[in-house]
């Protein structure tokens, strides 16, 4: 009894960074997990890892964050959940981080995500491939929960008019070289006269490292607006190195749009090639730029992908879906604390 009794007041304290698209998923369970309250933080506060304590000091039974910087999160008598929303502490990122960001991956990050992994109770990722990088770049043995992303479909949906004059694909994420930004102007320097880029999410002093007419900047978009802006374009391009789970992959097939990115293995869990979109070798401009122009010539296909790619999104990454499996994962640790 005592232990039904934990479960049914159950609360979750999640504090995370504010800037990062991870920080999207902890705020659907907040709205849809009772008593999941989400704790946001200033990335900065990440310069000095010990004074995050600070921000798990309110009451829970539970503490759910992201891996990186959890042990400095955890409590005595307080289960730790710790997620790996991606993952970029092996070699592979070297050539996609600057000096210092290696260094720090390699150093300090990577031992404070050992020391996370020794305290958590229970350890989730967002992909089946971001579960195998833990495993084979930092031998953990331990269970891994494999939870994709899920998303709010009642809120991302297909237009009721989608007739653009135009053929536009939308890049939405940090301008940054994992995300294959660098591409970028390969890619639009071989599309047509009537087809375009439209970068989100950009940041601002980054934006001159990028000047061509096929490619367009949007300030950043707010979250309740993103819908819309889906609908403003034809297709969603994601040229990423790495993605744990593209949150706005998901979106954009949500909102039934085809897909061309990276063949990386996450994004083979999402995206069906040749059904959904099409997946491209990683820094193929040409390809990234021929399969562009293929959906602009084919309206048809853009159509028949993207209804592909909403039946799916409802099918396997609704929110309600990712909710359930983690309040089942938090009843279970919070129980077994109680018994």
């Amino acid at each position: 009894m005592a232990a039904e009794n934990a479960a049914d007041s159950l609360a979750v304290l999640s504090p995370m960074p504010t800037g990062s698209g991870s920080i999207a998923v902890h705020r659907m369970l907040e709205q849809h997990l009772p008593g999941y309250r989400v704790a946001p933080y200033n990335p900065r506060w990440t310069l000095f890892p010990p004074g995050l304590a600070w921000f798990s000091r309110k009451k829970s039974t539970l503490i759910h964050t992201g891996v990186d910087y959890g042990v400095f999160l955890d409590r005595p008598s307080r289960p730790l959940v710790v997620t790996f929303h991606n993952y970029v502490l092996d070699r592979f990122m070297r050539q996609f981080s600057s000096r210092l960001q290696w260094l720090h991956y390699r150093s300090d990050l990577r031992l404070f995500t050992r020391l996370s992994l020794r305290h958590a109770a229970a350890v989730t990722a967002v992909s089946e491939a971001t579960a195998c990088l833990v495993r084979e770049d930092l031998g953990y043995k331990g269970e891994i929960v494999v939870i994709p992303n899920g998303i709010d479909t009642s809120m991302f949906r297909p237009a009721d008019n989608s007739e653009h004059s135009n053929f536009t694909a939308l890049f939405s994420g940090n301008f940054t070289r994992r995300k294959g930004v660098h591409l970028l102007p390969g890619i639009a320097a071989r599309l047509e006269r009537d087809q375009a880029i439209v970068c989100v999410g950009a940041q601002g002093e980054s934006r001159p490292l990028v000047r061509d007419s096929h490619i367009r900047f949007e300030k950043r978009v707010p979250y309740a607006r993103m819908p819309g802006f889906y609908a403003s374009c034809d297709a969603l391009l994601m040229p990423t190195a790495r993605e744990g789970m593209s949150l706005a992959v998901l979106e954009g097939m949500a909102c039934g749009l085809p897909v061309v990115a990276t063949d990386c293995p996450s994004m083979r869990e999402v995206v069906e090639d040749g059904k959904g979109g099409f997946l491209c070798a990683a820094g193929d401009e040409v390809a990234f730029a021929e399969r562009l122009q293929q959906l602009a010539c084919q309206p048809a296909l853009r159509a028949e992908m993207g209804a592909f790619n909403r039946r799916r999104i409802l099918a396997r990454h609704g929110s309600l879906s990712m909710v359930e499996r983690y309040r089942l994962l938090f009843r279970s640790l919070d129980s077994a604390v109680y018994a």
